[in-house]
């Protein structure tokens, strides 16, 4: 197949009639138009042009060939157009892997910002682990994922955002029950149900490891999938939740939950943006970068 711009040659001096008009339109010499009309007909095996002394016109070879060159042109332009325009308005597609607590508690406030700011990106959330988005920013799956920090990922750009607080909670009446039983302050954590997120969250792996190294043995567990069920169920005195403090700190204000004291405090965990950094950046994602990074992050 010939290249574009001998395709280009054709369909300019097709439209204008006239070789030297085509020379003016396309900043080039006539001589160069008429050797490149000259190679396209000679590898085609056909005359696409009759000559005269008013300039040029499509033969039958060339109006056929004409019809389907046109067409694809006139695709080219509007593509250019529609391009242009979605430029402008900031047309897009966005999509961001998130927790659906992260979702619920961070990320929303400033989702509805953004699209207030720009009605015509579409936003596609997918809530899923932090280990997922972390898998599907490697496989191009997601434009970028708001996570917990993470221990590994040298291709990665991560944009600290805020802190949060892993602690263990429950309600006053099941702390009485585990008084009654004769559960020692010190022992709560290893004698009571432990209310957990499930094994291929990073949270679960993070208190995971602090009970490993701190050398706490549980005898019984729930595992559920999402922190509100967490709060949930410790509200239903299902037993001590381990939960993320400024998640509830409307609870702990009203004294609706209580903190279990530990002997160890949890480290805090860095939250924030994580996005490839050697990846060529979507219009989109550039908005939402230079978005987020003028914002002033709270964990709510």
């Amino acid at each position: 197949m010939q290249s574009l711009s001998a395709y280009r040659i054709f369909y300019t001096v097709a439209v204008q009639g006239n070789i030297s008009n085509a020379a003016r339109e396309l900043y080039i010499s006539q001589p160069a138009i008429s050797k490149s009309i000259q190679k396209l007909e000679e590898s085609l095996g056909c005359k696409l042009f009759n000559r005269n002394s008013r300039g040029v016109s499509l033969t039958q070879e060339g109006e056929m060939l004409f019809s389907y060159v046109s067409t694809a042109f006139e695709a080219l332009n509007t593509g250019e157009d529609r391009l242009k325009n979605a430029l402008n308005l900031g047309i897009g597609h966005l999509k961001i892997g998130v927790s659906s607590t992260l979702c619920k508690y961070m990320l929303l406030p400033y989702i509805k910002a953004f699209t207030k700011q720009y009605p015509h990106i579409n936003i596609s959330i997918l809530c899923q682990s932090t280990n997922e988005s972390l898998a599907m920013l490697e496989e191009d799956k997601i434009d970028i994922g708001l996570i917990a920090k993470p221990d590994h990922g040298k291709l990665l750009r991560f944009h600290f955002v805020g802190e949060v607080e892993d602690i263990f909670v429950a309600t006053t009446d099941y702390l009485n029950l585990l008084k009654t039983r004769g559960v020692p302050e010190d022992q709560i954590l290893s004698q009571s149900t432990l209310m957990l997120l499930d094994k291929k969250n990073m949270t679960r792996q993070y208190i995971d490891d602090y009970l490993r190294e701190n050398q706490i043995q549980t005898q019984d567990f729930i595992e559920v999938s999402s922190m509100d069920l967490l709060i949930d169920f410790a509200k239903l005195n299902l037993g001590v939740a381990c939960v993320i403090r400024q998640f509830v700190k409307e609870e702990l204000d009203q004294k609706e939950f209580i903190e279990i004291p530990l002997g160890f405090p949890i480290h805090k965990r860095e939250i924030g943006f994580c996005y490839k950094e050697a990846a060529h950046l979507s219009k989109s994602l550039e908005l939402f970068i230079q978005f987020f990074q003028k914002e002033e992050w709270t964990v709510h």
